[in-house]
């Protein structure tokens, strides 16, 4: 005990007097509910509040209150005390439990609380015996356990809701020996786990445990050495400690555990806060003195002398020493930074750590202990101590703090020892990684630089960050190192970013870019492909078509073809890196549209391979191909110029080939890629057209006019390279009206000869032909048209001139003797009207027109000149039944003419489809359509009138 250190964890908070309220002997005494009960000889109960104020007493026996406790969940006090009977008889022993809650008046000034009962401890099958122990254990409420040791060995327990008087008493033996100071019961304890209820028993010879859980309690002897004193107490841990006078021993349910020699005999023994209070008797001193022991860190945190000790116990967070002179002293805990102040003023840094810990301090202010050591550690030197203490404050010191020190004092193993705990437990930063991967590099160490990158275990991706790992790799020219972090972590880009740009193993690049799934191979490709295409441009290309058909998953899919081809990759997303790989581009374009038919890109590929085709030359050097320096000189000068000559010569046929035989193949995409079943190609019309323009392919041009029926832009096209041969058989094949052709195009191509400036007469004699046959123009539109061909002599339109006057000649005659037919029959009916209106009409029929039975009366005659019976007529007799229906016709065929009249639409419609619209406007005026007009209403109504009369 002498060896352990003394600190004064502790200190006095107040000492003084018990109240003078209370007169008696303090025989026994309680702490709970914020209060200390008293219980005196004089069977008085005293209750004191915080600071021992007196706050009430009563009358608990009337003799004596030899134990009491304060129980925890209820407001209850249970007493043992003698109560005096007939002067005859000796006190009995009575238990008695208080409701401090309730309070029964008793006078003006006092009173005291309700007792709710009353028990006597002895009875017939229980004799009676000295008390030497008491102890109560509140099991669920209101139950209540309560045993009494006695000095014969015997434990009284009564068990139940006590209050109501519902127990069961039983007893249990623990010792049975005839000398009864050897088996006296001087301590209890309780031990609970659980549903478990365990009963320590000590006799000066013994050490017992009760197994209270079974039906019958059962005894088991922990040791056959006992204590012979009161002084007995329970750990936190449920251990139960026992003090003699040569040591503490502690015991737990399977035998005596620890024990601490501390000399003297033991008067008082408790627990506080995991400390271990203990009055005892110095025999250097002949004093008693109150030690407190810190058990687990083995100093005495408190020590002190004192008088003759009557009472122990704990409340308000204090211990209180009730003295036999009825002085008392309250001891209280410093706070945790007034007793590290203590030690840090000693140095005692491992003490105080030591004490954080035990005492379960907060993580914050165990740190802030480990890094004090650690500074006085580094002040003195002694690096390597101070940075395993530093190590234990990761997560709550700043790592800035510690990697300057180190900086500072150039211990790089001490530093890279610290970052390696730093990212085990994931606090590292960039910059830490940094650091430690440059601590690496610096000391060359490639084991730990392996262990720390490639670790098995794969929990690097969560150590460090990795961007940082490779890009300080790389910089170090660990270029596998970096890798191996990339390919760990899933940074595909990273990876082929060190193969490409740094070690140019391209074929390795790309069985990499193989082995990831779509999306990911997808990404990569568009950042990198230049590189690729560069270096490696058909297994590049390969892969491209994997990506973007993939026919071996289609399978795996369980999808259909078209739905799968709409999630795979489309070529248009990787054109840009073959800006300056042309050929590459058009052998995938090429490769795709033979494979894949239904894209949903077609358009834009369709678009990109037409530019490919028509383009005059694919060569689109790079500037790292290109053949000439930084100060234009030409590089392979050196060559000689005949050589030189050969080869430019091979190559321009070579490129002449090359270029005929992709217009081919843009011919044949113009065509295939706009079938006749579809109203719009599947390419970019306008661009298409702009594509050919640019590039002089007259034939795509040609077709795309054709496509669209824009026939005067072909023939323009042929008109600008004087193809004459060629304009005609277009205006053979475009021209003809009857195949969905443009007759005009006869015209466009005479005028064209006519200013064309040189002689034609082929031609024009050619154009008259299909001129006259469909009669296009009239033949002074045709001299016009040719007059101004000053290359052009009469003798080439004479014939189709001679024609065309006969042909006139011969429709003017035809025209002549129709008019005179007309005239002659208008006149005929001009006498006829005159004659009906001016003249009587004589009927000389005798026949019935209907039934040709002898005409008789009533009789009907017409101005017909039919006539009818009457009853032959029936009920029309307005009209004759013979003339009727022809006279309706004509009326019919009036209205239609008169309807057709109001929609121009249609009259337009025939004007332009007609051959001769001056005809179909002849013909409109003559069947007086659009030359009769109205007035007004009225005027209308009166020509109607007329028209009716005369018709009839």
């Amino acid at each position: 005990m002498y060896q352990w250190r003394k600190f004064e964890f502790f200190e006095e908070k107040f000492s003084g007097k018990v109240p003078e309220d209370i007169a008696g002997k303090i025989q026994c005494c309680s702490s709970g509910k914020g209060r200390i009960v008293l219980g005196c000889d004089d069977g008085t109960a005293s209750l004191l509040d915080r600071g021992l104020k007196f706050n009430y007493g009563f009358q608990a026996h009337s003799s004596s209150v030899l134990f009491l406790q304060q129980l925890k969940q209820r407001n209850f006090l249970v007493t043992v005390g003698e109560d005096e009977q007939i002067a005859s008889q000796p006190p009995a022993v009575c238990l008695k439990i208080f409701d401090l809650d309730k309070m029964e008046p008793e006078g003006t000034s006092t009173s005291s609380p309700d007792c709710i009962q009353i028990l006597r401890v002895f009875t017939n099958q229980f004799p009676e015996a000295k008390i030497t122990s008491f102890l109560v254990l509140e099991e669920a409420p209101p139950l209540l356990l309560i045993v009494i040791g006695l000095d014969n060995g015997s434990i009284y327990c009564i068990q139940g809701d006590i209050a109501r008087e519902r127990i069961k008493r039983f007893k249990l033996q623990v010792d049975n020996h005839s000398d009864k100071s050897q088996s006296s019961v001087t301590g209890l304890g309780f031990r609970v786990d659980g549903q478990v209820l365990q009963l320590f028993a000590v006799t000066p010879n013994t050490v017992n445990l009760f197994n209270m859980h079974t039906q019958a309690p059962t005894r088991q002897t922990l040791d056959q050495i006992g204590s012979s004193v009161t002084s007995v107490a329970m750990t936190d841990r449920s251990e139960f400690i026992i003090g003699r006078p040569e040591a503490i021993y502690f015991y737990e349910v399977d035998g005596r555990g620890p024990c601490w020699a501390f000399e003297g005999e033991k008067k008082f023994l408790g627990w506080f806060r995991g400390y271990l209070l203990c009055v005892f008797d110095d025999q250097r001193t002949g004093k008693n003195t109150f030690n407190v022991y810190d058990l687990k860190n083995r100093l005495i945190a408190h020590s002190i002398v004192v008088n003759e000790v009557s009472q122990m116990l704990c409340e308000w967070g204090n211990i209180i020493l009730i003295l036999e002179d009825k002085s008392t002293l309250c001891i209280g805990e410093k706070d945790m930074e007034s007793k590290l102040d203590m030690l840090f003023k000693k140095n005692l840094y491992t003490v105080a750590i030591n004490l954080v810990q035990s005492q379960q301090a907060d993580a914050a202010a165990t740190a802030e202990v480990l890094r004090k050591y650690g500074d006085h550690l580094y002040s003195k030197q002694d690096f390597d101590e101070a940075m395993a203490q530093y190590i234990h404050t990761i997560g709550h010191l700043e790592p800035s703090y510690v990697i300057q020190k180190f900086l500072d004092a150039q211990r790089i193993h001490n530093l890279t020892n610290y970052l390696e705990k730093l990212h085990e437990k994931g606090l590292a930063s960039k910059d830490h990684t940094t650091l430690l991967l440059n601590c690496y590099t610096k000391l060359k160490d490639v084991e730990k630089l392996n262990e720390f990158i490639k670790s098995e275990d794969g929990v690097g991706e969560q150590k460090f960050d990795v961007e940082t790992a490779i890009r300080v790799c790389r910089a170090a020219n660990y270029h596998e190192h970096a890798m191996s972090v990339a390919k760990k972590a899933g940074r595909h880009e990273w990876y082929l970013k060190i193969l490409l740009e740094d070690l140019g193993r391209y074929e390795e690049a790309l069985q990499y870019i193989s082995s990831l799934e779509l999306s990911q191979a997808g990404v990569t490709v568009k950042e990198y492909g230049k590189i690729l295409i560069e270096h490696k441009p058909a297994e590049t290309v390969e892969i491209l078509m994997r990506l973007c058909t993939e026919e071996s998953e289609l399978p795996k899919k369980g999808a259909s073809s078209g739905a799968f081809i709409s999630m795979l990759p489309s070529p248009i997303d990787f054109l840009n890196i073959f800006v300056h790989y042309p050929h590459a581009l058009l052998e995938f374009l090429e490769k795709y549209t033979s494979k894949v038919k239904d894209s949903s890109a077609q358009v834009e590929i369709h678009n990109t391979l037409l530019e490919l085709y028509l383009s005059h030359d694919l060569d689109f050097p790079s500037i790292s191909q290109s053949n000439i320096d930084e100060g234009g000189n030409d590089l392979a000068s050196s060559k000689s110029v005949s050589n030189g000559k050969a080869i430019s010569n091979k190559k321009d046929v070579n490129d002449e080939k090359g270029r005929q035989e992709r217009r081919r193949k843009g011919l044949t995409l113009l065509k295939s890629a706009w079938p006749s079943e579809l109203e719009q190609p599947l390419y970019d019309v306008d661009l298409a057209i702009i594509l050919c323009e640019m590039n002089d392919f007259k034939e795509g041009l040609l077709f795309l006019y054709e496509k669209m029926k824009l026939f005067k832009e072909v023939i323009a096209c042929y008109m600008q390279v004087h193809d004459h041969e060629g304009l005609i058989a277009c205006c053979k094949r475009l021209g003809d009206l009857g195949k969905g052709g443009d007759p005009s195009l006869w015209a466009d191509l005479l005028k064209y000869f006519g200013e064309l400036g040189e002689d034609c007469s082929k031609e024009v004699k050619e154009i008259l032909t299909y001129i006259e046959r469909d009669d296009i123009l009239p033949p002074i539109v045709v001299l016009q048209t040719l007059a101004k061909n000053p290359c052009l002599s009469l003798s080439v339109i004479k014939d189709y001139i001679a024609r065309k006057l006969e042909h006139e000649s011969q429709l003017i005659e035809e025209d002549r003797r129709a008019m005179e037919k007309y005239q002659e029959e208008s006149s005929t009916m001009r006498k006829e009207i005159q004659d009906l209106r001016t003249n009587a009409r004589i009927f000389q029929l005798s026949k019935c027109t209907a039934c040709t039975f002898t005409l008789d009366l009533p009789a009907v005659h017409f101005m017909c000149m039919h006539s009818f019976h009457q009853r032959c007529l029936g009920d029309n007799e307005k009209e004759c039944p013979e003339c009727a229906p022809e006279y309706r016709a004509v009326l019919e065929t009036k209205r239609i003419l008169e309807q057709s009249s109001k929609n121009p639409d249609q009259f337009f419609q025939q004007v332009k489809s007609s051959k001769d619209g001056f005809s179909v406007i002849a013909d409109y005026f003559g069947k007086g359509i659009i030359s009769k007009t109205s007035n007004g209403p009225s005027e209308a109504i009166g020509s109607n009138s007329a028209s009716s009369g005369n018709d009839f």
